[in-house]
């Protein structure tokens, strides 16, 4: 099993910054409202098991550092995939679900089950966690359909975090939320700007600020996500309807692996290859690089 502090060659940044006013007057209040311990549910979600499924013999301290080693332990070992809702299985926003999927089928998810079954075992762990919502921004234009179209995670720890393992190619370290950046967030830098009621997450591009996602601050429960959870699985003509793929960091990012419908690329030490690949070894080649069957 991979230890449970960071590899050498991950390198946590030790990040020194200011918190902005407005910011800091939205994320300075610790919620009352926090992802339970399974077992406050009666429930039981083997920790141990979820460590070993991403890597790691032991649960780590609760600090900034070991939050960075199980986002990326979970980008690394979990991949962000859309297969049940590709070959119409259907998917679910239950936690508790999401984690067995994780867990006991070695599978992965989109960001309702990742970000979910995450933020269980981030409060198992004795984290302090809320659950966000928030809608995702594409070529500058929200998402149509039901909102939150996207979970996200707030941890508290000596300031708010942003964590996500559920959005793909995105940042895998945790992003203070009371500063406005930019943070280097592994690939690439990331900021935030007050929007209205809402945040809004940026990612530095080659030649302006991108928009990702825009969150409210405000907790958000599985029953929020039922909508879009429902709506995203039959809306036609979209990446996760269409064709099937399946994503994950290699080794701790940044280096990724990506399998799409005809090709994989991999992305190493900045360099990005990609082969193509026939329908009939997709199989052989998902279970290689992600451990799944279809």
């Amino acid at each position: 099993m991979a230890p449970t502090s960071l590899p050498a060659t991950w390198g946590i940044l030790d990040e020194v910054s200011l918190p902005s006013v407005c910011l800091a007057e939205r994320f300075a209040a610790r919620y009352q409202v926090f992802v339970p311990r399974a077992s406050v549910y009666g429930l039981v979600v083997d920790t141990t098991a979820y460590l070993n499924r991403i890597g790691l013999d032991s649960a780590p301290p609760i600090d900034l550092a070991s939050l960075e080693v199980l986002q990326r332990a979970h980008l690394t070992h979990v991949p962000f995939e859309n297969l049940d809702v590709f070959y119409r299985r259907g998917v679910h926003v239950d936690p508790i679900r999401s984690a067995s999927k994780i867990v006991e089928q070695g599978r992965g998810g989109w960001c309702f089950e990742l970000n979910g079954a995450f933020s269980l075992l981030l409060a198992d762990l004795g984290f302090e966690v809320t659950k966000l919502g928030a809608t995702v921004v594409i070529e500058n234009r929200p998402t149509i359909g039901p909102q939150p179209s996207h979970a996200t995670i707030r941890v508290d720890l000596d300031r708010p975090y942003l964590v996500d393992v559920g959005f793909g190619d995105s940042f895998f370290r945790p992003l203070p939320l009371d500063n406005d950046g930019p943070h280097d967030g592994g690939h690439a830098f990331y900021s935030f700007a007050c929007n209205g009621d809402t945040t809004t997450l940026l990612m530095e591009g080659a030649d302006a600020w991108e928009p990702q996602y825009h969150f409210s601050p405000n907790p958000a429960a599985e029953d929020d996500f039922e909508g879009a959870n429902e709506f995203l699985q039959t809306l036609s003509m979209t990446h996760f309807t269409e064709k099937p793929f399946a994503t994950r960091l290699f080794d701790g990012g940044p280096d990724r692996v990506t399998l799409l419908d005809d090709r994989l690329k991999l992305r190493s030490d900045g360099v990005l290859s990609e082969s193509l690949v026939a329908s009939d070894d997709w199989p052989a080649v998902l279970e290689k690089w992600f451990g799944m069957m279809p």
